[in-house]
This record gives C-alpha cells, sequence and structure tokens, in this order.
C-alpha cells in the first residue's frame, strides 16, 4: 500500500496533477529543474539520463493508471514532466531563459493540441501510450527550437 502511494504521489506530480485547472501545464513545471540541471552537459548524457527518466516513467505512469481507473488520467502529469527535458536535448546556448520560455511553450502546445501523429500514439494505452505522446510532443518542440535557432543564427 505505500508503495501504491508513492508511485502516485510521483505520477501525479507530488499532487500538482490533482489540480482542478490545467494539471498537466501544473506538472510540467517539474520538467523545468531537471531541463536547467541537463543543459551545458555532453549530449550523450543528456540522452542517456533522458532515456533513463523515460525507461522509468512508463511503468510508473502504466501503475498509476491502473491505480487511477485506467486511461491517461489528468492526474498523471509525470509523463508530462519526465518528456520535457527532451526538448531542450543539444541546445546549449546563452540565452536559456528564453529558450526556456519558448520551449516549454512549444511543448504545451503540442502536448495540448495533440498534432498528428500525437494523437494516434496516445491511443496505443497504458504507460507507454501515456508517455509516448508526450515524448512526441516534446520532439516537435525540439524540432522547431532547432529551426528557429538555425534561421536565427543565419540571420
Amino acid at each position: 500500500m505505500i508503495a501504491e502511494q508513492v508511485v502516485l504521489l510521483i505520477a501525479t506530480g507530488f499532487g500538482l496533477g490533482s489540480l482542478p485547472w490545467m494539471p498537466g501545464t501544473f506538472g510540467s513545471l517539474l520538467g523545468i529543474p531537471l531541463a536547467w540541471w541537463l543543459w551545458g552537459r555532453p549530449q550523450a548524457k543528456q540522452l542517456l539520463f533522458i532515456s533513463a527518466l523515460l525507461v522509468v516513467g512508463v511503468p510508473l505512469c502504466h501503475w498509476a493508471s491502473r491505480l487511477l481507473g485506467g486511461g491517461d488520467a489528468a492526474q498523471i502529469v509525470a509523463d508530462e514532466y519526465l518528456a520535457f527535458p527532451l526538448v531542450f536535448l543539444g541546445l546549449a546556448t546563452a540565452h536559456r531563459w528564453w529558450l526556456l520560455g519558448a520551449g516549454f511553450a512549444l511543448y504545451r502546445l503540442f502536448d495540448i493540441t495533440k498534432p498528428p501523429p500525437i494523437g494516434f500514439v496516445e491511443t496505443i494505452g497504458g504507460g507507454l501510450g501515456i508517455a509516448l505522446d508526450d515524448v512526441l510532443a516534446a520532439l516537435l518542440a525540439w524540432l522547431a527550437l532547432r529551426g528557429a535557432r538555425t534561421l536565427w543564427l543565419r540571420v
């Protein structure tokens, strides 16, 4: 029973997922310190750490989903904050605050609107489906940031 409480505590972002308004967005805020801590580290180490987070996150979200009655319950926000650091993979820059804000906004936009293929992968179900849509939202935000940075540097 204690293990179930710990799983729910972590999966709900220490209670942020239980907020009545925008739980996913508030839960995503927990990813900011993770992303900040990874910044400046070698890209291979970033990828290894993010992969480890996601390897832990998939079963965590699956177990929490089962405890909460199944499906991608709004209370589960671990998928948001564990996938968020992927937005900044290899994007070391001196303008961290600007990039952090833009990355957060893009990540939430893609996660909320679920453009293809994000909406499709969510139908996979279980912990994998719960986490994979956020991974794809992070990758789309990463592509947008990488593209914007490339254009900025050319101008």
